[in-house]
C-alpha cells in the first residue's frame, strides 16, 4: 500500500511554502511521525513528518519548490521499514598466493585508521542535503570541517558557503603575505548571489507595505531606569528561585505598555477600511532576532498575566525562535509590539510598526548619562524610548501621553508590582 505526503494546513492566511530540503531520500527506510523534510512559509519554518511507517519510494519535488497546501510531496509504500543491508559479496575468484612480506606492506599503506576516516566522511555525506552535498563535492570539502548551525547538528547551505568564504579569505590573507604584488580580481569574483528565503522577502514586502500605507511618526522620551535596575537586583535571585525563570526587563516593560494601553486603547487599535477596531485584549508581540531574520511571537492575553507568567512565556517563546519551532498561532494576533534594540547596542532609532497594528515601542541601550535633578547634575542609567505609531489613527497628544505613562510606570516599577 503507497500512502502520498501531503502539505499540511499552514495556518490562517497561509496558501504556500517552499522546500527549504528533505532529510531523506528515494530508498530510504522512515518511520510515522519522522521528519521528512523542512518546508519555509512566509512565517515559520516547519518539518513535515512521515504518515506511515515504510520505505520512501518517491519524492515529487526539490529543494527550493514551491508547493501550495495539500500538494503532494512524495508517497511511501507502507510496510515494516527496511534495515539497511550489505550488499551480497561474490565469492572471491580463485585465491591467489601473496607473499606474507608484500601483504604486510600492503597492510602498511592502508591502515586502519585512514579507511575509517574515509567511512566516516562517506557516512556524513550521506546525510547531507542535495544543495551541500555538490558544494562539499566541487570543492573537495571534508564536511567534518564545517560548523553546523541546522537542526539536530545538521550542515545547511548557508555554512557550506560561510566555510568556503572564510577558507578563500584565510587564503588570501596568506597570498598577500608572501607576494609582494596580489593579483586583481573583478569585482564579479568578489560578490556572492543569495536567494532570498521566503520569510526574508515576506519581511521586507510587510514592512514596505507599512510604509507605503500608514503614516508612521516617531515621538521620542528617556527613562531613567535606576528604580527598575534596584528592584530587579533585589529580587532577582529569589524571583529564579522560586519561578524558575530569570527576573528580566521586558516582563515590566510588557506591563508599563498595558497600562498606557488601556488609559490610550487607539494605541491598541487598527485601521480597517474606513473603521477603527478598538481591541480590549492586550496581545504584546516582542520582537526576536534570529539567523533566519526578525519575528515576533506573541505574548497572549498580556493583562492577565503576572510578571513571572510574562518572563516564562518569553523566554519559551525566544527558545523557540531560535530553533526554528514557532508555530503560526505563536505569531498570530498580536495587538502591540515591543522591539528592543539595545541588546545589539543601539542607542536610538524609529522602529517600524507590525501591520496591522498601529504602534509599535522601541527599547534601547542603558546608557550611563549626566541628568539635571533638583538643580544638582547626576550620573544616572538612562534609556531612551521610541514609540513609532500611525498617525492616521493615533493623534501626537495621544502618543506623547502614552510614551509618559510607560516612562512614570518604570521609573516607579513598585507599582506595576502592586498593580497600582
Amino acid at each position: 500500500m503507497t500512502t502520498d505526503i501531503q502539505v499540511p494546513s499552514l495556518g490562517e492566511s497561509v496558501t504556500e511554502a517552499t522546500i527549504a530540503r528533505w532529510y531523506k531520500k528515494i530508498g530510504d527506510p522512515v518511520t510515522v511521525d519522522e521528519p521528512l523534510l523542512e518546508l519555509e512559509t512566509d512565517k515559520v519554518t516547519l518539518e513535515v513528518p512521515a504518515p506511515a511507517t515504510g520505505q520512501l519510494s518517491d519524492i515529487k519535488v526539490n529543494d527550493g519548490d514551491t508547493v501550495e497546501v495539500g500538494a503532494v510531496l512524495g508517497s511511501i509504500v507502507e510496510g515494516q521499514a527496511p534495515t539497511d543491508t550489505k550488499s551480497e559479496i561474490l565469492p572471491d575468484p580463485e585465491p591467489i598466493e601473496i607473499k606474507e612480506e608484500i601483504q604486510e606492506q600492503a597492510e602498511t599503506i592502508v591502515p586502519e585508521p585512514v579507511k575509517q576516516v574515509a567511512q566516516e566522511v562517506k557516512a556524513a555525506s550521506n546525510e547531507l542535503s542535495p544543495a551541500v552535498r555538490k558544494i562539499v563535492a566541487e570543492n573537495n570539502i571534508n564536511p567534518d570541517q564545517i560548523m553546523p548551525s541546522g537542526k539536530n547538528g545538521r550542515i545547511t547551505k548557508e555554512d557550506a558557503l560561510n566555510f568556503l568564504a572564510n577558507k578563500s579569505e584565510s587564503f588570501k590573507t596568506q597570498e598577500t603575505t608572501n607576494v609582494t604584488q596580489p593579483k586583481t580580481k573583478s569585482n564579479n569574483q568578489l560578490i556572492e548571489r543569495v536567494s532570498m528565503s521566503r520569510l526574508r522577502k515576506t519581511i521586507a514586502k510587510r514592512l514596505k507595505d507599512a510604509q507605503n500605507t500608514a503614516a508612521i511618526l516617531t515621538t521620542f522620551n528617556e527613562v531613567d531606569m535606576s528604580e527598575l535596575i534596584t528592584v530587579r537586583t533585589e529580587y532577582k535571585e529569589f524571583f529564579e528561585k522560586k519561578h524558575g525563570v530569570k527576573l528580566g526587563f521586558m516582563s515590566f516593560f510588557v506591563k508599563a505598555c498595558i497600562t498606557a494601553l488601556k488609559e490610550i486603547p487607539e494605541v491598541n487599535a487598527e485601521i480597517e477600511n474606513d473603521d477603527i477596531i478598538y481591541k480590549n485584549y492586550y496581545n504584546i508581540g516582542v520582537a526576536v532576532g534570529t539567523d533566519q531574520g526578525l519575528v515576533v511571537p506573541v505574548v497572549k492575553n498580556a493583562d492577565e498575566l503576572t510578571v513571572a507568567d510574562i518572563e516564562k512565556e518569553i523566554s519559551s517563546l525566544g527558545k523557540k525562535a531560535r530553533d526554528g519551532k514557532l508555530s503560526i498561532s505563536d505569531m498570530q494576533d498580536g495587538t502591540f509590539t515591543i522591539s528592543n534594540g539595545g541588546v545589539y547596542g543601539s542607542l536610538m532609532s524609529t522602529p517600524i510598526i507590525n501591520p496591522p497594528q498601529s504602534g509599535v515601542l522601541g527599547m534601547h541601550k542603558i546608557q550611563e548619562r549626566p541628568i539635571a535633578i533638583d538643580g544638582e547634575i547626576k550620573i544616572r542609567p538612562m534609556m531612551y524610548l521610541a514609540l513609532s505609531y500611525d498617525h492616521r489613527l493615533i493623534d501626537g497628544k495621544a502618543a506623547v501621553t502614552f510614551l509618559v505613562r510607560v516612562k512614570e510606570s518604570l521609573e516607579d516599577p513598585r507599582r506595576i508590582l502592586l498593580s497600582v
